[in-house]
Parts: structure tokens; C-alpha cells; sequence
């Protein structure tokens, strides 16, 4: 695990309080997210060998449900918070996967252009304001190779999602929704690099 940022920004984390950050996994559990992050995998359409980046990828749990249902993806997750981080590395160890986990900002992403087939965001972009989600959306589509895809899946009264994702320079795919306990309901967008 690394910690990259050319600044320190303020950041909400999971779940709003860093106190809280111990029932992280539980409410993923109770919520109902894994089923999200199953579309989400899904939806990505990887292949064998293809780079895959988690935004905000908390504590593992989109990377270890990819990387479970596909072996063959190279993972990589920012995340500006270090306890989520390490107890992203210790899940994913205990898995039998590996995957670079990095501290960082989505808005100031350290990866080259073009780098990953793939780029997951689950749950992060509304604790984000309005210029920072633009900054993040830019700098998702600046990694993406071409014809790479985003998936993100979003708290869907945050609304307006979508036309910043089309902002951004990403052709969208329909809107999928799902009811989750506790978060309503969630929208998914997939959109692809044009």
C-alpha cells in the first residue's frame, strides 16, 4: 500500500465518521450492496488480462467480488483513508488475490493516461461536491484507455449524475436501478470512453 497525493485534501469517509468505520462491512452485508457490486462486475464486461481500478474502494469489497468472479484482471484501488485501506489489503489477502491499493484522491488520480480497461466507483461520488465530481469524472476518463468503460453505481436521489458522466466526455448506457435497504435506491450508470 502506497500513499500518493501531490496535496492532502479533506475528505468524508465511509459511512460519514471515522467512528464508524468498524460496521463499514457490516452495513455492506445487511444493505444489500453485494448484489450491486455484482451488476457492477458484471456490467464491466472484463476480460482475461484486462487493468481494473476501483475509486473509493474503502475496504475491498468491489475488488474481491471482481477478482473473485474473474482470477485473471489486474486490480488496483485508491482510497484517501489508510485504516480503510489496510483492511482492504488484509481481505484481499485472505481471498488470495492481490491488487495495488493506493492513498489517494480520485480527483488527482496517479496512474498514466490510459491505464486501465475499467473503472469502478461504488457509493463514493456523492460525498464528493460539484467541482470535485467534475475533477474525479475527469480524471476517471483521462486513465480509461479508449473504449474503456465506467461503472459507477450512486445514491440515486444525488441525482444529475448521469449528465456529468456525459460532461465528462463518456457516451452513457441505460440508467439501472436497484432498491438497497438503507440507501434507497441505487442508480448504476455504465459509460464508455468515446
Amino acid at each position: 500500500m502506497t500513499e500518493i497525493s501531490s496535496q492532502e485534501r479533506d475528505y468524508l469517509p465511509g459511512m460519514g465518521k471515522h467512528y464508524l468505520m468498524p460496521f463499514y462491512d457490516l452495513l455492506h452485508r445487511v444493505s444489500g450492496l453485494a448484489a450491486v457490486h455484482d451488476d457492477m462486475v458484471g456490467l464491466a464486461g472484463l476480460r482475461a488480462g484486462q487493468r481494473v481500478l476501483d475509486v473509493g474502494c474503502g475496504t475491498g469489497n468491489l475488488l474481491r467480488a471482481t477478482g473473485k468472479r474473474h482470477r485473471d484482471v489486474e486490480l488496483a484501488g485508491v482510497d484517501p483513508d489508510l485504516k480503510m485501506l489496510a483492511r482492504a489489503e488484509g481481505k484481499l489477502r485472505r481471498a488470495g488475490l492481490g491488487a495495488r491499493l493506493d492513498r489517494g484522491f480520485a480527483q488527482e488520480l496517479a496512474f498514466a493516461d490510459d491505464s486501465f480497461d475499467a473503472v469502478f466507483s461504488s457509493l463514493m461520488l456523492h460525498h464528493l461536491d460539484g467541482p470535485s465530481k467534475g475533477e474525479m469524472l475527469a480524471e476517471v476518463r483521462r486513465v480509461l484507455k479508449p473504449g474503456g468503460v465506467l461503472v459507477l453505481a450512486d445514491i440515486a436521489q444525488h441525482g444529475h449524475v448521469a449528465e456529468g458522466i456525459a460532461a465528462a466526455g463518456f457516451t452513457l448506457e441505460l440508467t439501472r436501478t436497484r432498491k438497497l435497504r438503507m440507501f434507497g435506491e441505487v442508480g448504476i450508470e455504465v459509460a464508455k470512453v468515446h
